[in-house]
């Protein structure tokens, strides 16, 4: 059965792919089409989770936001400082609060 794909997988899905003895047909993307295709991948990863509501969705996420970091030279050390320096700024978003008006 041939099952036809154009999309960005992680690293070790065409091992996978062929450890069932199946055939897989890759190409490798850099520069813009890489963030271009690691957009898309966010997009997908979001929907996964918005659809199902797994904590686990949320990895998948975390692991496509980081390759995109990583395309700007940022460490997840890095991106995870930023997100602390924002929070200590600007705060979380532990408490629901909902912005309904500013008068």
């Amino acid at each position: 059965m041939v099952e036809e794909d154009d999309k960005l997988v992680r690293d070790r899905i065409p091992e996978l792919i062929r450890a069932d003895d199946e055939v897989p047909a890759t190409e490798t993307v850099a520069g813009e089409a890489y963030r271009e295709r690691l957009h898309d991948q966010l997009d997908e990863e979001v929907a996964e989770y918005h659809e199902s509501g797994r904590v686990a969705e949320l990895a998948d996420v975390l692991a496509v936001v980081n390759a995109l970091a990583a395309l700007d030279d940022v460490s997840p050390g890095e991106l995870e400082a930023m997100r602390r320096e924002k929070r200590a700024e600007r705060g979380g978003f532990d408490d629901g609060v909902v912005l309904k008006r500013v008068e």
